[in-house]
Order: C-alpha cells, then sequence, then structure tokens
C-alpha cells in the first residue's frame, strides 16, 4: 500500500485536502469516504488500509471547515459564506470526478458517516448516477419537528451577530442529551464509543470535537430538510444501491429507529438493492467501536457485491 496527500481547489477558491491509500496489486474498486463533524478523514485511516489489503483505492478529504482544508484551527467549523451543507456537496462530487478520471472503468462506492452521512444523502438526489453504490454511516431519517425551532433561533442568531457568532446554544440543543443514556460517563464524547482509548483520542485531536459556528447548524438543517422533499427524494436512481449501518445505541440515529425508517424510506421509493444493520450496544462511531472489525468485514462483504 502507498498513501498520498493530495489536493485540489474547490470552485470558491479553497484548498480541499485530500488523502489517498492505493493498494499493492490490482484494484478493484475505489472508496470515497465523507467523514463526519468535527473530525478529519485521517481518523478512517485504519479503515482505508483495511480496504487497500482488499484491492480498494480510498480516497478521504477533508471537508472545508475541517481538518486541514480549514484555513486555520481558528477558522475550524466556518464551512462557507453562503450554504456551507449544499456547498461541501459540490466538493465531494468535485473528488468523485478526481477519482474517476484517475481509475477508469472501475466501481465507486460513497462511505459516509454523520455529518458525512446527510451530505451523501443529498448527494445521491443530485449525483447519484455518478456514483455505484453508497453506504451510511452513524446516519438518520427524517428529522424531529425540534429542528423547526433550531432553525428559527440560529437564523435570529445570525441576524444579530453573523454568520460566525458562536454555536454554544444550537451545540448543547444538537448534542446535550447524547450521554443520557449512559451509565457513569467520564466524558461529554462517551456517546461516540465504548472504546475508551478512541473517545480520548478524539478528545486529544485538536482537529476533534470543535465548537462550530451557529451558520454551521443552520446550513446543516436546511440541508436535512432538503434531502426529505419529495421532489429531492425521487431524484434518488432506482438502480444504486444502498447499505445503512449503526450502533442501536447511536443517539443520532435515535437509537435504531431511524436507520429502520430511513431504509424503509428508500426501499418505499422503489430502490431495489437497500440494506441494513444495527450492532447490538454500538455507539455512533462503529468503525471505532470495541467490534471495529467485525463492523469493516460486514463493509468489505457488502463492497465485493457492488
Amino acid at each position: 500500500m502507498t498513501k498520498q496527500k493530495i489536493n485540489f481547489t474547490n470552485e470558491d477558491g479553497i484548498k480541499i485536502v485530500v488523502y489517498k491509500w492505493t493498494p499493492e496489486g490490482d484494484i478493484k474498486g475505489a472508496v470515497q469516504i465523507a467523514h463526519g463533524m468535527a473530525e478529519h478523514a485521517m481518523r478512517y485511516e485504519y479503515f482505508a488500509k483495511a480496504l487497500t489489503k482488499e484491492g480498494y483505492v480510498v480516497y478521504a478529504n477533508d471537508h472545508r471547515g475541517h481538518g486541514q482544508s480549514a484555513a486555520s484551527i481558528e477558522e475550524l467549523g466556518y464551512i462557507s459564506d453562503n450554504d456551507g451543507f449544499s456547498d461541501m456537496v459540490k466538493d465531494m462530487k468535485a473528488l468523485t470526478n478526481i477519482i474517476r478520471e484517475e481509475n477508469p472503468g472501475i466501481p465507486l462506492i460513497l462511505f459516509s458517516h454523520s455529518m458525512g452521512s446527510f451530505l451523501a444523502q443529498r448527494y445521491i438526489q443530485i449525483y447519484g448516477k455518478d456514483i455505484d453504490g453508497v453506504i451510511l454511516s452513524g446516519t438518520n431519517g427524517k428529522q424531529a419537528p425540534i429542528t423547526n425551532l433550531g432553525l428559527l433561533i440560529s437564523k435570529v442568531i445570525m441576524k444579530s451577530k453573523g454568520r460566525k457568532a458562536s454555536g454554544k446554544l444550537m451545540d448543547k440543543m444538537a448534542f446535550g442529551s447524547y450521554n443520557n443514556k449512559i451509565d457513569n460517563n467520564k466524558t461529554k464524547f462517551d456517546w461516540l464509543t465504548r472504546d475508551a482509548d478512541q473517545v480520548q483520542k478524539y478528545i486529544d485531536d485538536p482537529y476533534c470535537g470543535t465548537l462550530f459556528p451557529v451558520s454551521f447548524f443552520h446550513d446543516l438543517i436546511n440541508g436535512t430538510r432538503a434531502i426529505h422533499k419529495k421532489e429531492n427524494l425521487k431524484n434518488v436512481p432506482k438502480d444504486l444501491p444502498i447499505y445503512i449501518f449503526a450502533g442501536d445505541a447511536d443517539p443520532v440515529g435515535n437509537y435504531g429507529k431511524g436507520i429502520i425508517s430511513l431504509r424503509d424510506l428508500y426501499k418505499s421509493l422503489g430502490i431495489k438493492n437497500v440494506t441494513s444493520k444495527l450492532y447490538e450496544g454500538g455507539r455512533h462511531e462503529m468503525l471505532n467501536e470495541i467490534n471495529r472489525d467485525e463492523v469493516i468485514e460486514d463493509v468489505i462483504s457488502w463492497l465485493d457485491t457492488i
């Protein structure tokens, strides 16, 4: 396996950092990774190395406002002056184009986690015909009505203080209850995984866990609302294979209920190949869970069917 750090300049002139892991032998497929909120692409290296052993070339970019694509540590979380959600989706498509150009004739699968999975849900409505499959990890279906209140509050804050104003209130509304079902939790990020070492790595990582500005939450809520508009849902290709997985103790997916709801929604749209899996006791980051090797094996088994 070889590893490269490359980059491309997006339509707004921002340099997007990309990591690429290439297997030694023949390449049978490509995997594009879209990471979650307040993290970065290099957290997926263990997963990427496992994929390369099976013949997959892997690309993972730091989304704008994240990791080394951010202008600085201080700028982490500020995505765009306009619509950050849509802008990240456009960047993902730019990376898809690069992957296709470098690897003609092989299947390309989009792997997405958490925030990245919501971006991917929108991506497949716009660009679904440009990939051969999508994996949604740590995702959810239609958002609860309470998000309407969040949208209103974020609008009020931005109107008075601007898009870069603190998102502290929004962060509390979004994540404040996520540890509630965990007994004897030791950190505010215990909901991520049962693996205490992985939680500590996240806490110690300067590119993780940042408090994001209010505009991030505003754009994310708007983005997740767009995903569930009927006119957008009908654009998901009916022949696009979709694999959804999560832990059944993941608050992002409403403890498994959201994943089942999303799976059933896609099936109701007439999408032919939709599968899902819930891992008992698993929390939000199944790729960093105590059974992560099992999870990765399941992902590879699904990839091999594409």
